[in-house]
């Protein structure tokens, strides 16, 4: 299984803990699902965390690099979309439409418009905790 998953998922697991933290470590943690990320994604990923209005220790964000550098598939995108509701969100749109990935987990509403755009299922963090995560460990 590969799965993309929107920058502001990552935030609210490192910021709020609970579902969004539990669902990363799920599928960090599985050996048969894929995150994967585009250099584009990554670079979001990095800058998006290291905003001093977060506040995240020095510590903290290492960790949490690390655990990006090791549970992340790196893939070249080598499409543009064109995606009017927000392009900077077209950049999760064309790695999971090049990756071929089952799954994009966002908070993000405006990703809803995409749906038509790709095969890729768009789910909010809950819904994928409890379409996947309780399913795979029943």
């Amino acid at each position: 299984m590969k799965v993309v998953i929107d920058t502001n998922i990552l935030v609210s697991a490192i910021l709020k803990d609970r579902d969004p933290e539990a669902v990363i470590r799920f599928v960090a943690e599985m050996s048969d699902i894929e995150w994967i990320v585009s250099p584009e994604i990554m670079t979001e990923y990095r800058e998006v965390l290291a905003r001093p209005k977060f506040g995240l220790p020095k510590d903290i964000l290492e960790a949490w690099f690390s655990l990006l550098d090791r549970f992340t598939r790196n893939l070249s995108v080598n499409i543009e979309l064109d995606f009017p509701r927000d392009q900077k969100d077209a950049k999760f749109l064309s790695c999971a439409i090049v990756a071929g990935a089952d799954y994009l987990i966002s908070g993000d509403n405006d990703f809803q418009q995409a749906q038509k755009l790709l095969t890729t299922t768009i789910l909010s963090v809950s819904q994928f905790k409890k379409l996947v995560c309780e399913r795979l460990l029943i």
